[in-house]
């Protein structure tokens, strides 16, 4: 049988939770591109329960050890002596998460001798050395679709967030004041602004239906152009690379995978190639971004602001998330 070994972060401070917010989830039949969604037999877990921390385990120890598996979840994945590095040497399966990822490097490729499959429970596989991977035949597999509709919500909220100013108020008003004036002069309504998604896959089209409402101009990019009932319906304007779009849009947003071609895509040449107050929306992957470039446009205020739930490597260092960041520029 097989050993599984498994990467999720941390139960939150105060423990696991024994009760949560909501009794249910809305019913979700379907993916909205048609696609079915999964339909096991049986779970053995309440839908909405946390999953992804290590007492959640994916909910799949009953099933896994039923059949017969050794199944390790853990959190302790970093340095020679952690309990991932640990376990890896006769580990058939290893699964892991994008925002708190084994970095599945060609060295550990070479450790993991009886290894046969890495999964991302989710989406993207950029920490897995995909050449390391293919040399030794083992297999890389996604989540397809599992969390796209969270990220293009996250991205709309994002957006809103920047825009509106939120957060800064939010700040300003935590710490007793109301300076209304001091809000409002960097406050606006993204009603007839020009948005434009870097990539227009399942998030990017996703953001896209999300923001038409708002009575906005659409804008992407992509190497595969929508079809043009598609872009008729969103009336959206296909731009044929990001440099062509960006000096169009009030806001970007990416929503690419990490790959050669993306990598450090947003540099301090494309980043100069944007209205001068622009906004940027980064929930692909940190590298896509050029930190050091986004931090001297926000310095000089070429841009407005700068949104984003991705780091590189993840999870950000601990004094950056520890500390305060003011994401307006």
């Amino acid at each position: 049988m097989a050993k599984i070994l498994c990467v999720l972060y941390d139960d939150p401070a105060d423990g696991y939770p024994t009760s949560y917010p909501r009794d249910d989830l809305p019913h979700i039949e379907r993916y909205p591109d048609g696609q079915t969604l999964p339909t096991p037999k049986a779970i053995d877990f309440q839908p909405g329960q946390l999953l992804g921390s290590v007492s959640g385990e994916l909910g799949l120890r009953k099933f896994l050890e039923s059949g017969g598996h050794q199944f390790v979840v853990t959190s302790d994945k970093d340095g020679p002596d952690s309990v991932f590095e640990r376990e890896l040497v006769d580990a058939d399966i290893v699964i892991s998460q994008p925002f708190w990822p084994a970095y599945m490097t060609a060295e550990r490729f070479a450790k993991a001798r009886n290894l046969k499959m890495v999964v991302t429970a989710g989406i993207g596989s950029d920490h897995t050395d995909l050449q390391a991977a293919a040399e030794r035949g083992v297999t890389v597999a996604e989540v397809t679709y599992c969390n796209s509709i969270s990220v293009a919500e996250h991205v709309v909220m994002m957006i809103l967030g920047l825009a509106r100013n939120y957060l800064p108020s939010w700040e300003d008003v935590k710490a007793g004041g109301w300076d209304i004036a001091e809000c409002a002069a960097r406050s606006y309504d993204i009603e007839g602004m020009h948005v434009g998604t870097v990539a227009a896959g399942r998030i990017g089209s996703a953001v896209l239906r999300r923001l038409k409402p708002f009575d906005v101009h659409l804008h992407y990019t992509d190497r595969h152009r929508l079809p043009p009932e598609v872009e008729q319906e969103l009336g959206v304007t296909f731009h044929e690379s990001a440099a062509d779009m960006v000096p169009h849009c009030d806001v970007v947003t990416i929503n690419a995978p990490l790959h050669p071609e993306t990598e450090n895509l947003f540099d301090e040449a494309m980043i100069a190639r944007m209205k001068r107050g622009a906004y940027l929306v980064n929930t692909a992957r940190g590298k896509i971004a050029n930190r050091d470039a986004v931090a001297a446009a926000l310095r000089s205020g070429h841009l407005a602001g700068y949104a984003g739930d991705v780091w590189f490597p993840q999870p950000a260092p601990v004094t950056i998330r520890g500390g305060r960041c003011r994401i307006m520029g």
